[in-house]
């Protein structure tokens, strides 16, 4: 068997507390190994700390204890070979979308001709031609995360890495944006990681859906998802797809039900 693409090695996260306040352990001793060019979604209850996991994958969050590689190395901090993805559009305002398309790029040095051919390409894959000129307050919240999107994958990143993405996002929107990633994930041959507290949606995009219990946030369950590709979207109709529903809905349940007895 390959290499992991990414290895999450005993990950440990625990928050310091003040004078009124403990000590919270948020992740308690996660492994996990994700392979190149997987569609992982990691679901689980509110404050379980799966956002957290995601920001220590990324780098922008150090753990306590354990260790991450990436490709056979160790993350330290952030860096371009993780392209980062908020439920907040996180877009320059006052950049243009080609230009917020080309920002990572100009960072690391890509000459401008260059620059503009890639932000063209990108722009293409997640159907925003025609906007390249508009600023984000000209833009719908889809379109928006739309160019956050593309302006990670520009980056040419190792894993692309999705916190809630569409968790803002209307009903009709975010279903498209579903169908688009899935897409973009089929043409980019990218490794994705995206985080979710949607049942149907963890199912609908994910190779595997990871389910982490109430806080203290542990693997509770790894569930491969074995539906065809390309998906269709009525794909949410079906008897295999609506086992995995009731299923993955349990095991949430379980652990919601378990966060409310310890609040009491």
């Amino acid at each position: 068997m390959s290499n992991p693409k990414v290895r999450i090695d005993n990950v440990v996260k625990v928050f310091s507390g003040s004078r009124k306040h403990a000590q919270v352990l948020a992740v308690d001793h996660v492994s996990l190994d994700i392979m190149t060019n997987e569609f992982i979604t990691i679901l689980g209850p509110s404050g379980c700390g799966k956002s957290t996991l995601l920001r220590i994958v990324a780098g922008l969050e150090e753990q306590s204890s354990g260790h991450v590689y990436l490709d056979g190395q160790e993350v330290h901090g952030p860096s371009s070979n993780r392209g980062m993805v908020f439920q907040a559009y996180s877009l320059f305002p006052w950049l243009t979308v080609e230009e917020n398309i080309q920002f990572g790029l100009k960072n690391k040095g890509v000459i401008a001709a260059r620059r503009k051919e890639i932000a063209k390409e990108y722009v293409e894959l997640v159907r925003l031609t025609g906007f390249e000129k508009h600023y984000p307050k000209q833009l719908s919240g889809g379109m928006q995360q739309r160019v956050a999107i593309a302006r990670a994958l520009a980056n040419d990143p190792e894993i692309l890495l999705l916190d809630e993405p569409f968790g803002a996002l209307d009903n009709q929107t975010r279903t498209l944006m579903q169908e688009l990633l899935l897409e973009i994930w089929e043409k980019s041959n990218k490794t994705i990681l995206f985080i979710t507290h949607d049942v149907e949606e963890s199912i609908f995009l994910a190779n595997r859906v990871i389910v982490m219990t109430s806080r203290p946030g542990r693997i509770k369950a790894d569930i491969p998802i074995e539906l065809e590709h390309p998906r269709p979207y009525n794909i949410k109709t079906t008897p295999r797809f609506l086992e995995y529903k009731e299923q993955l809905t349990e095991l949430i349940r379980e652990e919601s039900l378990k966060a409310m007895q310890e609040a009491k």
